[in-house]
Protein backbone atom coordinates (compact mmCIF):
# COMPACT_ATOMS: atom_id res chain seq x y z
CA UNK A 1 0.00 0.00 0.00
CA UNK A 2 1.24 3.35 -1.20
CA UNK A 3 1.48 5.70 2.30
CA UNK A 4 1.10 9.60 1.59
CA UNK A 5 2.75 12.39 3.33
CA UNK A 6 0.80 14.82 4.69
CA UNK A 7 1.80 18.61 5.45
CA UNK A 8 0.55 19.37 8.96
CA UNK A 9 2.48 22.48 10.69
CA UNK A 10 5.65 24.24 11.04
CA UNK A 11 8.00 22.46 13.56
CA UNK A 12 7.59 25.54 15.89
CA UNK A 13 3.52 25.65 16.12
CA UNK A 14 4.10 22.93 18.84
CA UNK A 15 5.73 23.65 22.03
CA UNK A 16 8.38 21.11 23.51
CA UNK A 17 6.69 18.83 25.43
CA UNK A 18 2.69 19.81 24.30
CA UNK A 19 0.72 18.26 21.67
CA UNK A 20 -1.91 19.30 18.87
CA UNK A 21 -4.67 17.38 17.06
CA UNK A 22 -5.12 17.14 13.10
CA UNK A 23 -7.10 15.20 11.19
CA UNK A 24 -5.74 13.51 8.56
CA UNK A 25 -7.25 11.51 5.92
CA UNK A 26 -10.20 11.42 7.64
CA UNK A 27 -8.39 10.32 10.89
CA UNK A 28 -7.59 12.23 14.16
CA UNK A 29 -3.88 12.26 15.47
CA UNK A 30 -2.20 13.56 18.22
CA UNK A 31 1.01 15.10 17.39
CA UNK A 32 3.78 15.70 20.10
CA UNK A 33 7.00 17.17 20.42
CA UNK A 34 9.88 16.59 22.89
CA UNK A 35 12.68 19.50 22.30
CA UNK A 36 13.34 18.42 18.76
CA UNK A 37 11.76 14.43 18.94
CA UNK A 38 8.56 14.47 16.93
CA UNK A 39 5.57 11.80 17.13
CA UNK A 40 2.44 11.00 16.59
CA UNK A 41 -0.20 8.47 17.97
CA UNK A 42 -3.72 8.09 17.21
CA UNK A 43 -5.48 11.08 19.27
CA UNK A 44 -8.43 8.37 21.12
CA UNK A 45 -8.29 7.83 24.50
CA UNK A 46 -9.39 4.50 24.90
CA UNK A 47 -9.97 4.72 29.01
CA UNK A 48 -12.33 7.92 28.42
CA UNK A 49 -13.94 7.26 24.88
CA UNK A 50 -13.22 10.36 23.80
CA UNK A 51 -10.80 12.17 21.79
CA UNK A 52 -8.53 14.59 23.57
CA UNK A 53 -5.07 12.50 23.90
CA UNK A 54 -3.29 15.65 22.59
CA UNK A 55 -4.24 17.62 25.55
CA UNK A 56 -2.46 14.84 27.47
CA UNK A 57 0.55 15.52 29.55
CA UNK A 58 3.78 14.55 27.63
CA UNK A 59 7.17 13.56 29.19
CA UNK A 60 10.41 11.88 29.13
CA UNK A 61 10.87 9.07 31.71
CA UNK A 62 13.29 6.46 32.32
CA UNK A 63 14.54 7.41 28.18
CA UNK A 64 10.34 6.37 27.55
CA UNK A 65 8.89 9.17 25.32
CA UNK A 66 5.44 9.07 26.77
CA UNK A 67 1.64 11.12 27.31
CA UNK A 68 -0.49 10.70 29.99
CA UNK A 69 -4.14 10.96 29.66
CA UNK A 70 -5.82 13.82 30.56
CA UNK A 71 -8.49 12.22 32.37
CA UNK A 72 -7.47 8.59 33.78
CA UNK A 73 -3.60 9.51 33.62
CA UNK A 74 -2.94 6.09 31.64
CA UNK A 75 0.49 6.12 29.96
CA UNK A 76 1.13 5.37 26.24
CA UNK A 77 4.38 5.15 24.47
CA UNK A 78 4.90 8.01 22.29
CA UNK A 79 7.19 5.42 19.94
CA UNK A 80 5.28 2.26 20.13
CA UNK A 81 1.66 3.40 20.92
CA UNK A 82 1.34 1.02 23.68
CA UNK A 83 -0.18 1.36 27.51
CA UNK A 84 3.03 0.90 29.98
CA UNK A 85 -0.52 0.42 32.34
CA UNK A 86 -1.74 -2.38 30.43
CA UNK A 87 0.18 -3.69 27.66
CA UNK A 88 -3.20 -4.91 26.17
CA UNK A 89 -4.33 -1.95 24.47
CA UNK A 90 -2.14 -0.29 22.18
CA UNK A 91 -2.62 2.66 19.70
CA UNK A 92 -1.69 3.10 15.82
CA UNK A 93 1.36 4.94 15.81
CA UNK A 94 2.32 7.41 12.77
CA UNK A 95 6.13 8.07 10.90
CA UNK A 96 6.48 11.68 11.29
CA UNK A 97 9.43 13.77 10.40
CA UNK A 98 9.78 16.83 9.66
CA UNK A 99 11.38 18.26 6.32
CA UNK A 100 12.90 21.77 6.53
CA UNK A 101 10.21 24.03 9.45
CA UNK A 102 7.37 21.31 8.25
CA UNK A 103 6.22 18.38 10.12
CA UNK A 104 4.68 15.81 7.92
CA UNK A 105 2.74 12.78 8.64
CA UNK A 106 2.59 9.11 6.75
CA UNK A 107 -0.85 7.19 6.53
CA UNK A 108 -1.18 4.87 4.63
CA UNK A 109 -4.44 5.48 1.99
CA UNK A 110 -5.70 2.04 2.65
CA UNK A 111 -5.27 1.83 6.60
Amino acid sequence: MENSWMRVCKANDISPYTGVSALILGRQVAIFRLLSDYYAISDFDPFSGSYGLSRGSVSNHANVAKVDTPIYKKSFSLVTGECLDDPSVKLTTYPVRVVGDIVEISIQKNQ
